[in-house]
């Protein structure tokens, strides 16, 4: 985007097969990108709009919880993203990328996995494993334990909650739920190796970004991203890992401004960490997009 001018955009409201957001530039992208919430489960206008105002096309989608949806993240269809694909490819999108933060970059990620069709995954505060679900299914039910996703009909392997766990927080306010990741892989150690993301049978280039160390309270986003690196190096396809101290699980790009804080849970990190891992990670995802895309090279806003 040129610095000063703003890019005429169209934004188009999506009923079907999910609630979302279409934002559209004005002049035909080469690049199309799916903007997932973590388990807000909230459609990321916003977010979507930073990439529209850089000229790509972006989409936001509301992934559980709609219409037609479970309630909660249980056996959400992997196809739901799938057709997130198929409607940018419609409007013309070229190359496509997938951009999730923690609960939907889990879900990024195994798109990838199983829809070539993807070209570049940027995966913020990532798992390295499929996990048990988070809030009921369509039966409204939360227990027992379920895979959060399902491909083809069937639920993925996936690691259980451990239900013993409590948090060291016992004051009613945010809790850190990192413990309870923490723990559930050491009760259930077996079914880590069974629940792993494939992430070396993508095809796209993915990129990693996670908070440095202890910091991102949620859980151990960074482990894991080296745990998905690990996988990708090994076998010989390209991955990157974007890594700032002081920051937690919530990465901020340039124009988001600070994360609402939540009453519920504590993420980590501090505010200009979480802007300092945001605009590297920004700049970089711009990088892959842009070739493609055919937009020139300009400073991020």
């Amino acid at each position: 985007m040129v610095e000063g001018w703003a890019m005429e955009i169209v934004e188009h409201a999506v009923t079907a097969p999910w609630e979302g957001v279409l934002l559209e530039p004005a002049e035909s992208p080469g690049a199309g990108v799916v903007v997932l919430s973590g388990s807000s489960g909230r459609v990321e206008r916003q977010r979507a709009r930073l990439f529209a105002e850089q000229g790509f096309l972006a989409l936001a989608i509301r992934w559980f919880g709609g219409p037609g949806q479970p309630p909660g993240i249980c056996e959400v269809p992997l196809e739901t993203f799938v057709a997130a694909v198929d409607l940018l490819r419609a409007h013309g999108a070229a190359r496509i990328g997938m951009l999730g933060v923690s609960k939907g970059a889990e879900a990024a990620l195994l798109t990838a996995v199983h829809e070539p069709r993807v070209d570049l995954v940027a995966a913020l505060s990532p798992t390295s494993r499929v996990w048990s679900n988070v809030g009921p299914g369509a039966d409204g039910r939360d227990r027992p334990h379920r895979s959060s996703w399902t491909w083809r009909g069937r639920p993925l392997p996936f690691v259980p909650g451990d239900d013993t766990w409590q948090p060291a927080e016992q004051d009613g306010g945010p809790v850190a739920i990192r413990g309870w990741y923490e723990r559930s892989e050491r009760t259930f150690a077996a079914r880590l190796d069974a629940a792993a993301i494939a992430v070396e049978k993508a095809r796209a280039d993915i990129l990693l970004v996670a908070g440095a160390g202890a910091d991102d309270a949620m859980w151990p986003s960074l482990r894991y991203a080296r745990e998905l690196a690990a996988r990708r190096h090994a076998a010989g396809v390209p991955v990157e890992v974007v890594t700032r101290e002081d920051a937690g699980h919530r990465p901020r790009f340039p124009g988001e401004g600070r994360a609402a804080p939540s009453a519920e849970f504590r993420y980590g990190g501090t505010a200009d960490g979480d802007a300092r891992l945001g605009r590297a990670a920004w700049d970089l995802l711009l990088d892959r997009l842009r070739p493609a895309a055919g937009v020139p090279l300009t400073p991020a806003r």
